[in-house]
């Protein structure tokens, strides 16, 4: 499979250099590990492949989001939950198919591109220490709520980060999924960074955290089941403006070429290479993309 990737990208590459490059394509992103990654390695990539690229990161959803269709960003990498719910407001459950074809539908009205979905789900999670949770016998998030109105765990205390417990797709529509009502004396609001620390090191018992984080697996963490199935598909996609593809061809396959070596596994060893092993951001995007051949 990868020899064949590397093929295509080979393809992509030899394209590459009769595209429009004479303009500045102004690559977007986020302001957490993952989509610092995503950022690094498609400016990377793209400048290889003889592009003149701007890489503008750092930034949070809806400033991203408004950059892109206002013009100052031509391509960043989002999430169809995201796109889904917090940017086209759709609130009805639909499978991973569908929320795509959903947010590419209504996106393209507006002059943005959807290409092809990874295979990386980065959607909301909620996660205990594994063995705190076997020992409370909790294994879903039903199992957790119940457990926060009994004796034992009305005292329990939950980080999330600020955007999770403000975003229309985050802890407010997750409580009234599940029916219930958090107490304020139970939520803790801090840096994303932090709720993985807080939980590893018992300042907190449950904590929010994004399913292809590195720091769920390497601190053994314990993800609850959504037994309600509340939280949407978050398939890490590119999105590009529409004009910036007509100007530039044979873009859309060469960014579908990286999204199709993108899964949960793939993500979250980049993400831990960063975060627990403490490698720079761009050192782990440059040798991702030697190792497939795209550099």
């Amino acid at each position: 499979m990868k020899r064949v990737i590397s093929l295509l990208a080979a393809v992509a590459m030899t394209c590459a250099f009769s595209a429009q490059a004479a303009g500045k394509l102004v690559v977007g992103g986020k302001g957490y590990t993952e989509q610092l990654i995503m950022s690094s390695m498609t400016a990377q990539y793209l400048a290889g492949l003889g592009y003149n690229v701007d890489q503008r990161d750092g930034m949070g959803s809806t400033v991203l989001r408004t950059a892109q269709l206002n013009g100052q960003v031509d391509l960043y990498w989002e999430y169809t939950g995201t796109g889904l719910v917090t940017f086209n407001k759709v609130v009805e459950k639909l499978s991973p198919a569908e929320t795509y074809q959903r947010v590419k539908a209504l996106d393209e009205k507006v002059g943005l591109i959807w290409l092809d979905p990874s295979q990386a789900n980065n959607t909301y999670a909620l996660a205990m220490r594994k063995d705190f949770a076997k020992e409370k016998g909790i294994e879903s998030i039903t199992d957790m709520m119940n457990w926060l109105q009994s004796e034992d765990g009305k005292d329990a205390q939950m980080a999330s980060n600020v955007e999770f417990s403000a975003r229309p797709d985050g802890l407010k529509s997750l409580l009234a999924a599940y029916e219930f009502e958090m107490p304020r004396r139970n939520l803790r609001k801090m840096n994303s960074g932090l709720v993985y620390q807080a939980l590893s090191q018992e300042v907190v018992d449950i904590t929010m955290v994004f399913a292809t984080d590195g720091r769920v697996k390497a601190f053994d963490f314990y993800v609850l089941k959504d037994d309600r199935n509340h939280f949407p598909n978050y398939a890490l996609t590119p999105v590009v403006r529409q004009d910036t593809l007509a100007a530039n061809p044979e873009l859309a396959a060469q960014l579908n070429v990286l999204s199709a070596l993108m899964n949960d596994d793939t993500m979250s060893g980049l993400n831990a290479l960063v975060d627990v092993d403490g490698l720079s951001i761009e050192r782990v995007s440059r040798q991702f993309l030697e190792q497939n051949g795209l550099l």
